[in-house]
């Protein structure tokens, strides 16, 4: 079959995992015909299954999910405690990790967080990788998303027009082309990114086993003179083993000899494994590309960034990549774009992505077996300890810190906008769901109005004053929910005109 036998998409992403349904969702939602093309024919892997595939969503993620009408059609965080919960603390729930030192839920003062509004969502709960997948699916589907599975793509050609993707005997043309193939991705590797970083220092081992004697082994996260090994649910371990990666790069099969050397080394006990049912590897390798753009070929997820799984953010930060980039790109297809408006998808997210990289890096460094690390890891557990050490964590891993340098005046630009209730009963979260920019005006500003009405069907107006307006006049909202610019006394519209040409032509 011929490139001519198929229509020609705006966009096609390679890979059907969380980051590119999501994608691939925000741009059917602005009317672009999207293609996806995923190599596995079955979208459904044991290693999604619980509890090998269950990530924590933070804060960001979240209010992403809600403002597209999608959370509440996620159930598993209704019915799962954290499985890394750890026996020890008692009635103290753990909320969350660093490099294995929990933090707990009465440590943390959400009340140093200022523009968290009472009807905020939740600033981190459990998700599980088949049901997201299951959900955004759905969702791509009902906006017309064309899936493709069992279509590997091998190879890509781009012009100044568009780019002709192959995959085996077939080809499809599309406008733009956007990897979010994962960690090997073969778009950044056809695409000739160059993808920089640092190299491991441990292989860690996620699987499921049967345990012969599992009263040697203790619950939770014990980190050893040797490694990490958890034991959160019966037969379910994390092992890290300061091999270098090692084993990992061997590329050897992972046997149940080899699991229970590593398991008895790293915990320093004789423990037996009776069955190995399932096992993987991974490492702490940390590495970016050194730009998210060539021409008409875009990278996002794992396919832009890769670093260890240590505290589960790496799903978070891809979630981050899709809505930063869904609506810019949309802009860029239907001509609505100001100039620069797709480069500052890179600018935006390649800071986010180098802070999430040296966080999973510091993780790692004061893990290593070494009077060090051990010294470094002993001075942090005590600051977690502190309230205020606990909420600084809590916010670094949940994303409560994560915002854009947009260089306007107003402490709140460049944040995610807080939830408003207006006094009439919607939220702003409920009023984001057709993706479209939003002033929001409590005063009902005339002059606000002649601004917005400017720019015709891209921004949306609103008008009506709020159960907590935050000491706010007006606010700016960009569709993915980013603050452009407010006001907190009289508007000045020459400054708002000023932001809403940067964002919308």
């Amino acid at each position: 079959m011929t490139a001519q036998n198929h229509p020609t998409y705006d966009v096609i992403i390679s890979g059907a995992g969380p980051v590119g349904l999501f994608l691939a969702c925000e741009l059917a939602l602005a009317k672009c015909s999207v293609l996806i093309l995923e190599k596995a024919e079955d979208p459904h892997s044991t290693l999604k299954q619980l509890p090998f595939g269950i990530r924590g969503l933070s804060a960001p993620t979240i209010e992403t999910l809600y403002r597209r009408g999608l959370l509440n059609k996620l159930e598993i965080h209704k019915r799962v405690k954290n499985p890394h919960q750890n026996a020890k603390q008692g009635a103290q729930r753990q909320v969350g990790h660093f490099a294995g030192i929990p933090f707990l839920e009465g440590n943390v003062d959400t009340s140093q967080w200022t523009y968290r509004l009472p009807g905020s969502t939740e600033t981190s709960l459990i998700s599980e990788m088949q049901e997201l997948e299951t959900v955004l699916t759905s969702r791509a589907e009902a906006l017309g998303v064309k899936i493709n599975r069992g279509f590997a793509i091998t190879g890509f050609n781009q012009t100044d027009d568009g780019v002709t993707v192959q995959s085996g005997n077939q080809s499809f043309q599309s406008t733009w082309l956007v990897g979010c193939d994962g960690s090997r991705s073969i778009v950044r590797k056809l695409g000739g990114f160059e993808f920089a970083g640092t190299e491991p220092e441990f292989t860690g081992y996620t699987a499921k086993v049967d345990i012969a004697d599992p009263e040697k082994l203790s619950p939770g996260r014990n980190v050893t003179p040797t490694g990490m090994y958890l034991q959160s649910q019966p037969g379910y371990l994390q092992i890290q083993d300061f091999d270098g990666g090692a084993f990992h790069s061997s590329e050897k099969p992972i046997t149940l000899e080899h699991v229970q050397e590593v398991l008895r080394r790293v915990s320093n006990t004789d423990v037996t494994i009776s069955a190995l049912h399932i096992a993987t590897t991974w490492t702490d390798r940390a590495r970016q590309a050194t730009t998210y753009r060539n021409g008409r070929i875009l990278l996002a997820g794992d396919a832009a960034h890769i670093h260890a799984p240590l505290g589960g953010q790496g799903l978070n930060l891809g979630l981050g990549d899709a809505m930063n980039l869904g609506w810019k790109l949309a802009a860029t297809i239907r001509e609505k774009a100001p100039e620069g408006l797709l480069d500052s998808y890179y600018t935006e997210r390649h800071p986010v992505g180098i802070q999430v990289l040296d966080w999973s890096r510091a993780q790692a460094a004061i893990m290593k077996p070494n009077p060090a690390a051990h010294a470094l890891y002993a001075i942090i557990r005590d600051l977690m300890n502190t309230r205020d050490g606990a909420t600084y964590f809590a916010g670094r891993v949940w994303g409560i810190f994560t915002h854009y340098d947009l260089g306007n005046s107003h402490p709140l630009t460049g944040h995610s906008v807080p939830n408003f209730e207006l006094e009439e009963g919607a939220t702003i979260g409920e009023l984001m769901r057709d993706g479209l920019a939003i002033l929001l005006d409590f005063n009902t500003d005339a002059s606000l109005r002649t601004v917005a009405d400017e720019y015709g069907d891209q921004l949306k107006y609103i008008s009506g004053p709020a159960k907590d307006q935050l000491g706010l006049s007006a606010v700016l909202i960009r569709p993915d929910g980013i603050i452009a610019w407010a006001s907190s006394g009289k508007p000045d519209y020459s400054e708002l005109r000023s932001a809403a040409a940067r964002w919308f032509a």
